[in-house]
């Protein structure tokens, strides 16, 4: 979700989404890939730690970066119509925006689980304290661990 002049306009209609890193899926991936036998028949869907309407991953990055930033929670129909008319999406494309922003209105990513940890081992009797956390890397390897050199 880019902030554009401080503003992150996507619809949700007050959904939350239980924001995960790209970082920790991809661990998740590798882990299954390294070791395909541990992870025959499971089924993952890695989750943040917490779920956050976009309201409040904007003040989230406001606190962070000091500027104001606020959400736009514009109609659907006219967000996806409008990414096609730009060109920033190409038309057929626009079944996947919907099913993207319906998962974050219909509340079904607003799950947290322990996929990540159980898959990674990462944050085990340790924990991340904050979302913002996620967005300053010092504080997330102070709380998973710092990769070996």
């Amino acid at each position: 979700m880019p902030v554009i002049e401080g503003v992150i306009t996507v619809p949700t209609r007050g959904g939350a989404e239980a924001f995960v890193d790209a970082a920790d899926i991809a661990a998740v991936a590798v882990e299954t890939l390294v070791d395909p036998d541990a992870h025959a028949g499971a089924q993952y869907a890695p989750t943040g730690p917490q779920s956050l309407t976009v309201s409040e991953v904007a003040d989230i990055i406001a606190d962070v970066t000091g500027g104001p930033v606020t959400h736009n929670d514009i109609d659907p129909d006219a967000w996806i119509g409008g990414a096609i008319a730009a060109g920033f999406v190409p038309a057929d494309y626009a079944v996947m925006l919907r099913w993207l922003t319906g998962t974050i209105i219909s509340g079904n990513g607003s799950r947290p689980n322990d996929d990540i940890e159980k898959v990674t081992g990462r944050l085990k009797d340790r924990k991340v304290t904050h979302w913002r956390d996620y967005l300053d890397p010092v504080a997330v390897f102070n709380a998973i661990g710092w990769p070996a050199q």
